[in-house]
């Protein structure tokens, strides 16, 4: 056992408000922020589709399943996770914007929400236009791992064995225009490498295929890959992150193995079809970011490798523009662009 001036409860509370602390700085409290809600006006009379636009597994479809809850316990309605892969996460938030937005009909977002409009040759709404923001959840960097068959221990080494052997070390994603895609494709920019990328349905998949050797390397969440490394199934070379992780404090920033540019990290968020009342759209926010900010699930994301990061649903507006700026640029100065017709 590690050397602790506290005793192990007392640490795990003091870590826990340490940790959760810097993320709140400069916000207001969940009641500063929304008007105490009485009498709402929008009638939620029935189950609350959320959707999550991957198929089962990897951090969004956990977090929207742990956000569901907290929602339904709010309007008094089940919440439905309605699994909805494909289309580079399209499928899924295709059908988020059509929805009718009458407060039953929801989704979770990840970076491939800000990515795809650059990234695809065609995208089948438009972002951020067809959306009402509710709120930001979390941030997660990326840990790069490959399979213990892999001859290399660094990223050094790595980029050296794709330069002797281009086009044949193989990389997968949660699909194209999401974050772990993006972060290949950082690392090609950079290295100066030729890499294949295999697009997946959701990180589930690729996870899988990692793991089974049938791909070399995977962009992961470093709550996933952190058992698969300690049992020695996969080998971690660096992360996306500005810092050393809270989950993995062993390994590497990318910064610190000499490509600081790799630095795509997955976002979570809610949103829903444009035109959302409000009155519904603040009782969402306000309730989520209650439920995410308490210890327990501040604890619980950094197990994850995540960092619980909320904001109201006018700060989460201007967030999404001004991201979707920054990775129309990182888009451009990669080179990659998907035909997706």
């Amino acid at each position: 056992m590690k050397n602790t001036p506290f005793p192990p409860l007392l640490d795990r509370l003091v870590r826990c408000s340490l940790m959760g602390l810097p993320l709140m700085l400069g916000m207001p409290s969940a009641d500063a922020q929304t008007p105490a809600l009485t009498n709402a006006a929008t009638p939620i009379t029935r189950p609350i589709r959320l959707i999550v636009p991957y198929v089962p597994g990897g951090l969004t479809d956990t977090l929207s399943r742990i956000a569901g809850p907290h929602i339904a316990e709010e309007f008094g309605q089940q919440v439905v996770i309605d699994n909805r892969g494909g289309g580079n996460s399209t499928i899924g938030t295709q059908l988020m914007a059509r929805a009718t937005p009458d407060g039953h009909t929801i989704g979770m977002i990840d970076a491939a929400f800000l990515i795809n409009p650059s990234l695809l040759s065609r995208v089948p709404y438009e972002t951020p236009k067809d959306f009402t923001p509710i709120g930001l959840i979390a941030i997660a960097p990326l840990l790069l791992v490959v399979h213990p068959s892999v001859p290399v221990k660094s990223v050094k080494e790595l980029v050296g064995l794709a330069k002797a052997q281009p086009g044949k070390l193989v990389y997968g994603s949660a699909g194209n225009g999401s974050a772990i895609h993006l972060a290949g494709e950082q690392l090609r920019s950079a290295a100066g490498i030729d890499i294949v990328h295999i697009p997946y349905k959701g990180g589930g998949q690729a996870i899988g295929d990692v793991l089974g050797g049938q791909i070399t390397m995977l962009f992961i969440v470093q709550g996933t890959a952190k058992p698969h490394v300690a049992a020695g199934r996969l080998r971690a070379l660096a992360h996306t992150g500005a810092k050393r992780s809270r989950a993995m404090p062993e390994a590497l920033t990318f910064a610190e193995a000499g490509f600081p540019t790799v630095e795509a990290a997955t976002i979570n968020g809610l949103v829903g079809p444009a035109g959302l009342p409000k009155d519904f759209v603040q009782r969402v926010n306000t309730r989520v970011s209650r439920a995410m900010n308490t210890c327990e699930q501040v604890e619980r994301l950094i197990d994850f490798g995540a960092e619980v990061t909320t904001n109201t649903p006018e700060q989460f507006a201007v967030w999404i523009r001004t991201e979707m700026v920054k990775w129309a640029k990182a888009v451009k100065d990669s080179g990659a662009r998907v035909d997706n017709n």
